[in-house]
């Protein structure tokens, strides 16, 4: 499903990754743990092709990232891929089966499916709502429908509890987790958080050196 060959990236002049390989397995929910500045937001930026390495590639579906022009990175984002972030970027203005309808707008496909990941989430009957009568942990679960609302193969989430309180933070890695493999999908979740780290399959600690396997994963 995905595959790292040789990655580095600096910025600054200062080397962030550097020469990180490394194969994900396809239907596999991974966590990857480090230090701050270590690079694992860079990582997903890049696994995303939303930033390029210095050297190396990032190989999704079979697919090259650097031999895909702009165009055709947005469509595999689009269609291949669901992101979930820290803030949520749920859109103020749009109600929440509008916000978990977009990736199906963007790729012309049915809405239906739209109202059943709110039901999925928890949130039946409250497709009319606004985010500003949400809780952090009901956005969160928004930004969780969205992000698998067209069925992407690959998962990109970027310390998606970060701003949640525990208990409402567990509740939601359960869901995620619950969502992921009942979709089929691959998922990488970036997490300082030991917790949320255990609700994936595997947990690798990205280092100067690389990505190494923890004990959960053995």
């Amino acid at each position: 499903m995905l595959e790292l060959r040789n990655l580095t990236k600096s910025y600054n002049g200062r080397t962030v990754l550097h020469a990180l390989s490394h194969q994900f397995a396809a239907g596999e929910f991974v966590a990857i743990m480090g230090e701050s500045g270590v690079g694992k937001s860079t990582l997903l930026n890049l696994v995303a092709g939303l930033d390029a390495p210095d050297s190396g590639e990032v190989i999704v579906d079979g697919q090259p990232m650097s031999a895909l022009d702009d165009d055709a990175a947005t469509g595999l984002r689009r269609t291949r891929m669901g992101f979930i972030f820290q803030a949520f970027h749920v859109l103020p203005h749009l109600t929440l089966l509008q916000n978990v309808a977009l990736p199906l707008l963007l790729n012309r496909a049915g809405l239906a499916r739209a109202g059943e990941m709110l039901a999925a989430v928890g949130l039946a009957g409250r497709g009319d709502d606004f985010p500003r009568q949400l809780s952090g942990g009901e956005m969160q679960r928004v930004a969780i429908a969205r992000a698998l609302v067209h069925r992407p193969a690959l998962v990109l989430a970027d310390e998606p509890t970060g701003n949640l309180d525990p208990e409402t933070a567990a509740g939601v890695l359960e869901l995620l987790r619950a969502e992921i493999k009942a979709s089929g999908a691959s998922a990488i979740m970036v997490t300082h958080s030991h917790a949320a780290a255990a609700q994936a399959d595997k947990i690798y600690v990205l280092t100067r050196s690389g990505l190494k396997l923890s004990q959960k994963g053995v």
